[in-house]
């Protein structure tokens, strides 16, 4: 839902899939990037448990030299890249990013967007969630994230690309009231429906069987964000009366190792996204 953050923008591009800028370009109406410069101000409990340092909070997982992550703590598109980057087993450095004051090194790995999430390695940037995943899976081959058979691998892309194009729905159910609001909601669940019905399998525990994998990651967000989104505004899309394989894969991929030791903090999300959702209807309703 999220790059500056990337796909969490209201808005989409001309073909149709979700213009990364994230939380900023939803803010962004009205004088109300101010605000959520705010918002992105962390909190020195958030969801890696660490205080911030000058600024920029510096996390190692025994950190490789050459490898280095630029992402933010709310952003579902730096999770699905931290998520990829342990499933291979690379180490590597993680860098949270002020998107209020975007560091220089940001600025530099990404003068085209100016976006997380960026992957550094050997002083390349990678710039883009999606890319950066696809980049991943090639550079390190160990412990594969797609599945080796070009078809399988034609279908997991069809998906990820489908799940790409729709997040901007989800996002106007949590930013809108009234009309736009209901329709947002029969299109989720029309995506949620389609979803359920094509794109798993009654007998697979993930996406392309009992591995985890690219398009899980992908995916990932309505495992965990799409709750926080539901409960602030108040309304229930994916029940599991309705959506049982999908009810199912979300406990499965919550409950992987990987997963499951780097979720952000349930209630930090939700007050984060309160506020996101506050401040947007404000804005909305100021500029009518």
């Amino acid at each position: 839902m999220i790059g500056e953050i990337e796909t969490l923008s209201k808005s989409s591009g001309g073909d149709g899939r979700a213009e990364e800028g994230g939380d900023e370009q939803f803010a962004r109406q009205d004088g109300a990037l101010k605000t959520f410069k705010e918002l992105n101000k962390k909190p020195t409990h958030h969801r890696f448990g660490l205080g911030r340092t000058e600024g920029i909070v510096l996390i190692s997982w025994g950190f490789m030299e050459g490898v280095k992550l630029l992402g933010t703590w709310p952003s579902p598109f730096s999770y699905r890249v931290i998520w990829a980057l342990k499933l291979k087993g690379v180490k590597f450095e993680y860098v949270e990013e002020d998107l209020g004051n975007k560091s220089d090194e940001l600025l530099r790995c990404n003068p085209v967007h100016k976006k997380i999430p960026v992957l550094i390695h050997g002083g390349r940037p990678v710039a883009e969630s999606t890319v950066i995943l696809e980049y991943i899976e090639e550079s390190w081959p160990q412990n594969p994230l797609l599945p080796q058979d070009p078809y399988d691998k034609s279908v997991a892309r069809f998906w990820i690309r489908f799940i790409e194009d729709k997040t901007p729905v989800f996002f106007r159910f949590c930013h809108s009231t009234g009309e736009q609001q209901e329709e947002a909601i029969r299109e989720a669940k029309k995506v949620l429906k389609t979803i359920e019905e094509h794109a798993l399998r009654e007998e697979d525990k993930f996406f392309a069987g009992d591995k985890i994998g690219l398009q899980d990651l992908v995916f990932g967000w309505l495992a965990w964000l799409l709750q926080a989104l539901e409960e602030v505004v108040g309304v229930k899309l994916l029940e599991a009366s309705e959506y049982p394989r999908l009810h199912r894969w979300v406990q499965n991929f919550r409950a992987h190792d990987v997963i499951r030791s780097d979720l952000p903090e349930h209630n930090a999300m939700l007050a984060y996204f309160k506020r996101i959702r506050e401040t947007f209807i404000s804005s909305s309703t100021s500029a009518v």
